[in-house]
């Protein structure tokens, strides 16, 4: 299941997103110092900090340098995966709660998987790399895409009736953990893991039954897979014999998808 464009019709549809050219001008241009976007999108630049209080995104082709760490506030949004751009973060990305997190989007002939394709350029694809972790409290969508993370991606809490979450392509350097989550649906998929990776208390509301729980497909992990009271359960996918392969031990409902 792809997110990127279910995600950019729902929130068209309900205003938490009004990314019009005309919003572009909340942003001025980058200057080597902290930076506060209140709306629109971040203009290329190098920043010590990035600050997102609004709804905010970037534009195809951007080159975002933050020697320091990115958080996204309470209810905000940072859609960094509908146009393909390059972003280097040198500490950590938070996100507080109800807002939106969005990195990275990549095509299906680059990965060789269903993939995440940038909504303003289907062929093109992100760069990301942070050096830190990737945090996300009560967020309300969770959508990290073929990036590179150094530390951890944890993301606690959170969910939205209508936005799929997806973990997907990523190369993560130590563990990967998601739990607490009320929410459509999510998909833990294609990536590559240096630790564990750890999901609990996840329940998923998606109605369709091509959809029957928490995928977690494919995955490369060098420690251990843990899986406990993921409702309605766990799916390894439509491809017969793909599985998650893992150095250590699978344990809980995930047992079965090695």
């Amino acid at each position: 299941m792809n997110g990127a464009t279910r995600l950019i019709g729902t929130m068209a549809a309900t205003g938490a997103l009004a990314m019009t050219g005309g919003v572009a001008l909340a942003c001025g241009p980058g200057s080597g110092g902290s930076y506060t976007c209140t709306g629109g999108l971040v203009p290329s630049g190098t920043y010590s900090n990035l600050k997102i209080t609004g709804q905010c995104a970037v534009a195809d082709g951007a080159k975002i340098t933050v020697r320091g760490s990115v958080w996204v506030a309470a209810n905000a949004a940072f859609d960094a995966q509908s146009a393909p751009a390059t972003i280097t973060v040198g500490g950590n990305v938070t996100a507080g709660k109800g807002s939106l997190l969005g990195l990275g989007c990549q095509p299906t002939s680059l990965v060789g998987n269903s993939a995440h394709p940038c909504e303003t350029n289907p062929e093109g694809h992100s760069t990301i790399l942070v050096k830190g972790s990737v945090t996300a409290i009560k967020a309300m969508a969770v959508l990290v895409n073929g990036i590179a993370v150094r530390g951890d991606v944890t993301a606690l809490g959170g969910g939205s009736p209508q936005i799929p979450w997806s973990i997907k392509n990523n190369t993560v350097g130590r563990n990967i953990v998601v739990a607490g989550q009320n929410t459509e649906w999510i998909g833990v998929m294609f990536n590559k893991v240096g630790r564990n990776v750890l999901l609990y208390d996840i329940a998923l509301s998606d109605p369709d039954p091509g959809a029957p729980g928490v995928f977690i497909v494919q995955n490369k992990i060098q420690r251990n897979l843990v899986c406990y009271r993921l409702t309605p359960g766990v799916s390894g996918g439509f491809v017969p014999g793909a599985v998650n392969t893992v150095g250590g031990v699978a344990l809980g409902q995930c047992s079965s998808l090695v």
